[in-house]
């Protein structure tokens, strides 16, 4: 499913109409509670706002679309990641060089991902599994996970594998810093409220990536409750923070494998 705008993927994500207050009703982040959760939506056309109200935590989650810190945003991102990939010249050509000479296979992976309203676009990703084991299917967990190779055992614990996404930054398929993009298939299996985490572009990084990728499986429901957190807290300063923190798990190789 793709979808143009915030008023075609509320009408998909919910299936109702994005112009009225509505309440929908799922399960609860957990699989193992069995309490629903009650879902508010509210999508007004001046000021693009989103409520969702939980019953779990009964925080609201607020969704604003500021088109200033938008724009802003977009050059932080565009200078970032332009002045980031001159700098790791380098480090991808000797990385690029030692996942030919393993296999003699393909250096980049590509693979499509769900963005922001649902959009579909191809991520880029140096390659760091078997050639044969490329393709869809759930990520490794572990760094013993037999469709990794020996150098992309290395490329995933140093997180050197994820760098070409900065093209997909400098391209506005994803943002600095935002919830980690899925693949379809596993999109298609959610529960309603959890499309609510593609109100977001996705990022190379991000609450969940620093504090919960080893830990959380992105396609649970806790995670998509660690993404919608962090649409309750975005602010340019939050996404400064993230970033800074995420050089820190990076020295720590903290939830890499």
């Amino acid at each position: 499913m793709e979808t143009t705008d915030l008023r075609d993927f509320c009408a998909h994500a919910v299936a109702a109409d994005p112009f009225h207050a509505i309440a929908i009703t799922d399960r609860d982040f957990t699989d193992a509670q069995e309490d629903t959760v009650d879902v508010e939506l509210l999508v007004l056309c001046a000021t693009a706002s989103f409520v969702e109200r939980r019953k779990r935590s009964r925080r609201p989650l607020v969704y604003r679309h500021r088109r200033a810190v938008s724009f802003l945003q977009r050059i932080r991102d565009v200078l970032l990641a332009s002045i980031a990939l001159i700098a790791i010249i380098p480090i991808l050509v000797v990385a690029a060089f030692a996942i030919w000479c393993e296999d003699r296979g393909p250096i980049l992976f590509t693979q499509r991902r769900v963005g922001r309203f649902e959009r579909l676009f191809t991520i880029y990703k140096l390659r760091t599994m078997r050639v044969s084991q490329c393709g869809d299917g759930k990520s490794p967990t572990s760094s013993v996970d037999v469709r990794i190779t020996k150098v992309g055992r290395i490329l995933r614990k140093t997180s050197i594998d994820e760098l070409p996404q900065l093209f997909n930054i400098i391209r506005g398929e994803m943002t600095l810093v935002g919830p980690r993009p899925e693949m379809p298939f596993i999109v298609r299996r959610y529960a309603r409220w959890q499309h609510l985490r593609h109100l977001e572009t996705p990022g190379l990084t991000g609450l969940w990536q620093i504090n919960h990728r080893s830990t959380i499986p992105l396609d649970k429901f806790e995670a998509t409750a660690v993404d919608l957190d962090y649409i309750v807290r975005s602010s340019p300063m939050y996404d400064l923070t993230l970033i800074y923190q995420t050089f820190s798990a990076l020295v720590r190789s903290k939830g890499a494998y």
